[in-house]
């Protein structure tokens, strides 16, 4: 039995709070981290929000890196003392959707709601209740044990606050553009929101070799950092940027719209179907309340596209290490993503921030 101190949320719209939690060894196919860094993801808000399910109390935390601290029977994928990436949804390698490339879909992530292990047993706890890890991982501790699915060894040069970003985050918005739309060279992409996972879309979307990455988002901060990714034009409302697509396409739309905003609404929607031309595709990466109410003719007069994605439709097993390559040949931008570290007792502070437009991703850095 380990003890652990971690980020915990008791039930929804309730702070996160600071406690000592019991943390059970690690039982065949599980490992346990040592975490150094923890990404401050929107998801985590939207769960202590009580705005997607989630079984309480749960132990945040979906973004992680550290060095793998323990192992149990039969683990294969890392051994003691590899640092790591955590993929906030696991891949086994075996399931259907693993063997035909979506790994984004593996059947192992089904316990992601619930932080309960196969077995239907838990390794947080305190005070004698089970406390699940958000999608079985918990990173906002400092310890955590998790299945040897949801890890991927990374080198050992790369900084910790760097890694924790690509178990969600990049890969979600880098794949979105990549892979969910399938963006081309030469094509004009609009990216409603320019947060952590729409920043790294815009990377994607530019990396691919679109002509035009029109950013909306109304904080004149973020529009500045969508810059910085590769941005070639941006506009603090949808208006505005229709208006420029317009004009600029000889009004022909465009070919793709990304949804990366932080909480889906009816009106993102709409604007994204209103500015797709024909055989243009939407693909929404949010979450939020927002509804699909398109009028068939909508998508059928021009032949359009409404995709969602999951983790941008990446392959974690290769894409993570993919991701990590190009930020070590200078290909990708992961230093300036980050705009503030926090401390464990700072985590409310952090997600503040980030809500307030403050920070395109803020970092967790855990002490030992």
């Amino acid at each position: 039995m380990t003890i652990t101190r971690a980020a915990i949320c008791r039930e929804p719209r309730r702070p996160w709070e600071i406690a000592e939690i019991e943390l059970d060894e690690p039982k065949a196919g599980e490992v346990r981290i040592k975490f150094h860094a923890a990404g401050l993801c929107h998801s985590d808000d939207h769960i202590q929000k009580g705005d997607a399910h989630m079984r309480f109390p749960v132990v945040g935390g979906h973004e992680g890196a550290g060095v793998v601290d323990a192992v149990g029977a039969d683990v294969t994928r890392v051994a003691v003392g590899d640092h790591v990436v955590c993929s906030f949804i696991p891949a086994c390698g075996r399931c259907r959707y693993c063997s035909t490339g979506q790994q984004n879909l593996c059947d192992e992530g089904k316990n992601a709601s619930t932080g309960m292990f196969a077995d239907g047993t838990f390794r947080f706890h305190l005070d004698g209740e089970d406390l699940g890890g958000l999608c079985v991982l918990g990173t906002f501790s400092q310890y955590a044990v998790v299945s040897e699915y949801s890890c991927i060894k990374i080198a050992d040069d790369i900084p910790f606050d760097v890694a924790a970003l690509v178990s969600c985050g990049v890969p979600t918005g880098w794949g979105t553009a990549v892979y969910a739309a399938g963006v081309r060279a030469g094509q004009t992409v609009v990216i409603y929101g320019a947060g952590g996972v729409g920043s790294n879309a815009v990377q994607g979307a530019r990396y691919a070799g679109a002509k035009n990455v029109v950013v909306v988002d109304p904080v004149v901060f973020k529009r500045d950092m969508a810059k910085v990714f590769g941005a070639t034009h941006t506009f603090p409302d949808a208006k505005s940027a229709h208006e420029f697509v317009v004009e600029t396409t000889w009004g022909q739309l465009a070919d793709h719209a990304l949804i990366t905003v932080g909480v889906l609404s009816d009106e993102v929607i709409d604007a994204a179907v209103q500015v797709a031309g024909k055989s243009g595709q939407v693909t929404i990466t949010a979450v939020g309340a927002g509804m699909i109410d398109a009028p068939p003719g909508m998508l059928i007069g021009y032949q359009r596209r409404i995709q969602g994605a999951i983790f941008g439709a990446c392959n974690p097993l290769y894409d993570v290490p993919r991701l990590l390559g190009l930020y070590q040949s200078g290909d990708l931008k992961l230093d300036e993503l980050i705009t503030r570290r926090y401390s464990l007792d700072e985590v409310n502070q952090g997600y503040q921030d980030m809500l307030d437009g403050k920070n395109i991703r803020g970092v967790l850095v855990h002490e030992h």
